[in-house]
């Protein structure tokens, strides 16, 4: 692993390389920020949105969390929908998480991980619990995770819609579009879940809003 002053280095140069082939890169860069995506991703390393995508900075808003959920009492994922959906007016939010995601097998056992982490992973348990049936049909643990992962992934994007914030954006400018992918670790591609269109009856109407 890098030590803090090899990464500051490793910042030169790229900073250098950026400006070798544009030398306005960063003063246009630093002008504006208008992204059209808003990336809700694992805080896990291995899965770098920008990199992942090809895409460059400024073109995707990042939020990150273990596991990449959508918690409607989590402020701070809230805030990023919030600013992303109605001030940046992004077109698309994508959910995405991975294969071999650690905290989808974390949640899958029965260790104490302490009070926080356990409150955490408690909303994968509530997946795992809803589609119990289906998960424990697969015999190969391995291939177990890899669909709580992607049942997860369907979860948190359909969980986007539930909240105000999405209904509002809808109502007001049709969009943004919803996606769920899963990014494999072992082959570096992704993998498209669920695609929400704008308005699409996918949650049950007690958590759809009539005054906003």
């Amino acid at each position: 692993m890098k030590s803090y002053t090899e990464l500051l280095e490793a910042n030169k140069e790229w900073a250098a390389q950026q400006l070798s082939v544009d030398p306005a890169f960063f003063s246009n860069l630093a002008e504006t920020q208008t992204p059209e995506f808003l990336w809700i991703g694992c805080s896990d390393s291995r899965v770098p949105a920008n990199e992942i995508t090809g895409t460059t900075p400024g073109e995707i808003f990042v939020h990150r969390n273990i596991a990449n959920l959508v918690v409607h009492t989590d402020v701070n994922m809230l805030s990023v929908l919030e600013y992303a959906v109605m001030h940046l007016k992004v077109k698309h939010v994508i959910v995405c998480g991975h294969y071999g995601c650690g905290g989808v097998k974390a949640a899958m056992g029965n260790n104490d991980f302490n009070q926080i982490l356990n409150m955490w992973l408690r909303v994968i348990k509530d997946v795992y619990r809803h589609n119990r049936g289906e998960l424990e049909a697969i015999t190969d643990i391995n291939e177990r995770a890899d669909r709580l992962v992607e049942l997860n992934v369907r979860e948190q994007a359909e969980k986007l819609c539930k909240t105000s914030i999405i209904q509002k954006a809808w109502k007001l400018r049709e969009g943004p579009e919803i996606h769920g992918w899963v990014y494999g670790l072992k082959d570096g591609l992704l993998k498209e879940i669920i695609n929400i269109k704008p308005g699409e009856t996918v949650i049950d109407p007690i958590y759809v809003y009539d005054n906003i």
